[in-house]
């Protein structure tokens, strides 16, 4: 790939898109590309869910044990809600470091296939671009993609807004966490989950996705009792496909 990679790249959501030789279709790029601002304003209504989880992981961490600092470090290198609570939660379990570590993969896996879909429109040298794809997560992922193609600027100007009130928001929740009560009974896990049904839905709108969206949530509610942490969210991943079938 070039150093001046396209904005943009076509997808069809809840399918694998076939064309000779190429994983996805990539159109010219758009000079009327929309600009970092326009991620950030596409991230607003957003903002409030990923605040509260991180204030939500700073209390969990603090009480773990794990410290203001090494909190803070830990959401501004990782970047990952789920795979930060999942290490949080079994160390203050009792669990072991291998045991937190194996699950933090296991709820990260999906960002492989989600990186593959957006690779084609980040700019840059491969050292940018490494450093460029901390701004990929679940939001900022599906923001850049609800018109149905995916847009690098929506994309990392999401990330951006997304990724200070997540560092932010731990820092403050692991200086304070003594002073709030459990943020379950505040009703703070709740909000993520929340966020997430808000960014399923612009991608519902065909019968093909909505059987996939189905089909994953199955996949999830049967493994949730019996799985590892991490596994019920990659076995349900398989359901994307259903894309394949002709």
């Amino acid at each position: 790939m070039s150093p001046e990679a396209p904005e943009t790249a076509i997808f069809t959501p809840g399918l694998w898109q076939h064309a000779p030789g190429r994983f996805s279709g990539v159109p010219p790029a758009d000079p009327l590309a929309p600009r970092l601002r326009d991620g950030v304003r596409a991230a607003l209504p957003l903002a409030p869910a990923p605040f509260l989880f991180g204030l939500s992981f700073g209390v969990l961490a603090e009480a773990a044990g794990i410290g203001l600092a090494a909190a803070t470090v830990m959401s501004a290198t990782t970047f990952a809600g789920s795979a930060q609570f999942a290490v949080a939660t079994i160390l203050d379990d009792g669990g072991t470091a291998l045991a937190a570590i194996l699950a933090a993969v296991f709820l990260n896996a999906r960002y492989a296939a989600i990186s593959v879909t957006v690779a084609a429109i980040v700019p840059g040298s491969r050292l940018r671009r490494f450093v460029q794809s901390q701004l990929i997560v679940d939001e900022s992922w599906a923001l850049s993609g609800r018109t149905g193609r995916y847009e690098w600027r929506v994309l990392a100007g999401a990330g951006l807004l997304l990724y200070a009130l997540w560092v932010a928001s731990t820092a403050l929740g692991a200086l304070v966490g003594d002073a709030l009560a459990d943020p379950d009974a505040l009703g703070f896990d709740a909000a993520f989950a929340i966020l997430f049904l808000a960014l399923a839905a612009p991608y519902l709108r065909t019968r093909r996705a909505l059987q996939a969206a189905a089909l994953g949530a199955g996949i999830t509610l049967v493994l949730l009792p019996v799985a590892p942490a991490g596994v019920p969210i990659v076995a349900a991943a398989a359901a994307c496909l259903i894309g394949l079938r002709e």
